[in-house]
């Protein structure tokens, strides 16, 4: 009794900082974040590659965006919010950011420090101080952090009828520059689109009239919105359900239509980055089966991918290692049934084995049936590590599939065909049945359910789906080889199922696009791509831990959980 006594008369006090203090510690901060991406490289790569063409790099907008940060920080965590308080903490926590930076280009040019940090070097200084000297380059870099941070403690201050419209102006701008060249690539395919391509950009970057334009027209358009949208909103509310209805509809039939129109105006890139997408969305349903719904942990997942690719390789190629030459259409079929059966003798020897121990004999089998085929053993079947090679392209009459757009479009509707077939799988009576066993497998049996037979059917089920990826992967590469399937192949498309939301269908598309599509179109920044990937990754997973599209009865579960803890 005495204990809730105490307990309720409790009262945790918040701890106030002084406003000199924020300053400090969120300069710091900051200017720890620009010495950082300084001192590994980062600064360096990034300004050979311009945003606005003779104007911004990406480095310098980095430094930029840093510096912002600081001031946008120092703004929200301010008591008083008035303009000249603001302003005086972004000025300071700004200067202290440039302060820094400042200290590292007199330390690049006064000591030799590249036997330790190979990135400080006389690139380095000259980027940061602009070619003004060291002394110039200095003061530049606290005045100009300064003003920047002050920027962006009063534009998070400032109205939203202002900060909204220059927000979607400046990323619409900085998207296009960032992009430019991938952009580009799609503006290549006809007369009208490269005379816009040569409207806005250069072969450096974005032209700086045209950033202007896209800046002013953006920003334009966001506040006309802004001033509609309620009156829009009003007379769409009063409408009729009937016509409600008809209307989202249209809608969403319209984004449909643009979203299967855009791979052939595009191109080839787009369309084989799309398409890989659609293959780890084949096979992120299949193992959304197995560990979604049936929480079967399966890290041997690539064999089933391979045993589909292989058998369409083996039935079509011509090869002498081919068994016949038949067409894809007649080997699909078959190579979805062998994967299927694969699949179930695959369940056979770990039908006892639970949890972690689940994990690691799965990934034992899968990597037993890599070296088997990579073997000299099976070498005179399966090609060994010289692989099957001549894999014809499918047709339909007289239409050849022989292009990435062709076969995305294949892709797409195996995707569709397979996402129906696991959405009445994951509703039937057997898809609640492996929902059962993923939460308790005693209780399950104690129920009534068979598991060997249910836990038989997820490994079959799920493994088919793999196969037709497997079947389409073949015919996209025109040969196969062992080294093409590999552990990682696994851990990607369980790491999608995760990103996406475990046992939701939606969430294995979502999750194929984040970990599989944006890394793709990431690539021409280099290296670092994943470096700037990997984070986006670990603050999602902070943020939205049961993923980013995860399905009803998860949402369901972490509501109630939600609910016990208050």
């Amino acid at each position: 009794m005495a204990f809730d006594v105490v307990a309720s008369s409790y009262r945790a006090r918040e701890k106030v900082t002084s406003p000199a203090r924020r300053t400090l510690t969120t300069g710091i901060l900051f200017g720890g974040i620009a010495v950082y991406l300084a001192v590994v490289g980062i600064l360096t790569s990034f300004n050979e590659r311009w945003i606005v063409a003779d104007v911004i790099t990406l480095g310098q907008g980095v430094l930029i965006l840093v510096a912002i940060g600081a001031g946008l920080r120092i703004a929200a965590k301010a008591r008083v919010r008035s303009a000249v308080a603001v302003a005086l903490q972004g000025l300071g926590a700004g200067a202290i950011a440039g302060t820094m930076l400042g200290v590292l280009v007199v330390a690049t040019s006064t000591f030799k420090l590249r036997f330790m940090f190979i990135a400080l070097s006389t690139p380095l200084v000259k980027m940061l101080t602009l070619g003004l000297g060291i002394g110039g380059g200095v003061a530049l870099l606290i005045v100009g952090g300064a003003l920047f941070a002050a920027a962006g403690a009063l534009f998070y201050i400032a109205p939203a009828v202002v900060r909204r419209p220059l927000t979607w102006g400046i990323a619409a701008a900085t998207f296009l520059g960032l992009f430019q060249e991938l952009i580009q690539l799609m503006l290549q395919s006809g007369k009208t689109l490269n005379a816009i391509r040569e409207t806005f950009f250069t072969w450096d970057g974005l032209r700086l009239d045209s950033a202007i334009v896209v800046v002013v027209v953006v920003a334009l358009a966001m506040a006309g919105w802004m001033r509609v949208r309620a009156r829009v909103h009003d007379r769409f509310e009063a409408l009729p359900a009937p016509a409600r209805k008809g209307a989202r509809l249209g809608g969403l039939a319209f984004l449909i239509l643009v979203a299967l129109l855009f791979p052939l105006a595009a191109g080839n890139f787009i369309g084989q980055v799309l398409m890989l997408v659609g293959l780890y969305v084949l096979m992120g349903m299949g193992l959304n089966l197995e560990v979604g719904l049936a929480g079967l942990l399966d890290l041997g997942f690539v064999a089933f991918f391979a045993v589909g690719a292989y058998t369409t390789a083996l039935l079509t190629a011509d090869s002498p290692v081919a068994l016949a030459a038949l067409s894809y259409w007649q080997a699909l079929p078959i190579a979805v049934l062998m994967t299927l059966v694969v699949g179930i003798l695959f369940g056979v020897p770990v039908l006892g084995v639970r949890g972690d121990y689940l994990a690691v004999a799965t990934m034992g089998l899968g990597e037993i049936i890599r070296v088997v085929v990579l073997s000299d053993m099976a070498a005179p079947l399966l090609g060994g590590a010289q692989g099957v090679l001549n894999i014809p392209r499918p047709a339909i009459g007289v239409w050849r599939l022989d292009n990435p757009v062709a076969l995305f479009y294949l892709t797409l509707a195996c995707s569709g065909i397979v996402a129906y077939i696991a959405w009445r799988l994951e509703n039937s009576r057997l898809g609640r049945a492996w929902m059962a066993i993923r939460e308790d497998e005693d209780v399950a049996q104690a129920l009534g359910i068979n598991l060997v037979n249910i836990k038989l059917l997820a490994y079959g089920l799920g493994a088919a789906f793999a196969g037709v990826a497997g079947s389409i992967f073949a015919v996209m590469l025109s040969s196969i080889f062992p080294h093409s399937f590999q552990l990682l192949i696994s851990i990607n498309v369980l790491a999608l199922i995760i990103v996406g939301g475990m046992g939701s269908l939606p969430g294995v598309v979502v999750g194929s696009l984040a970990l599989i599509g944006f890394p793709e179109l990431l690539r021409e920044f280099g290296e670092y791509r994943f470096l700037f990937y990997g984070l986006v990754i670990i603050v999602m997973m902070r943020i939205r831990p049961e993923g980013l599209w995860p399905s009803a009865a998860r949402k369901r579960e972490l509501a109630e959980l939600h609910e016990a803890s208050r």
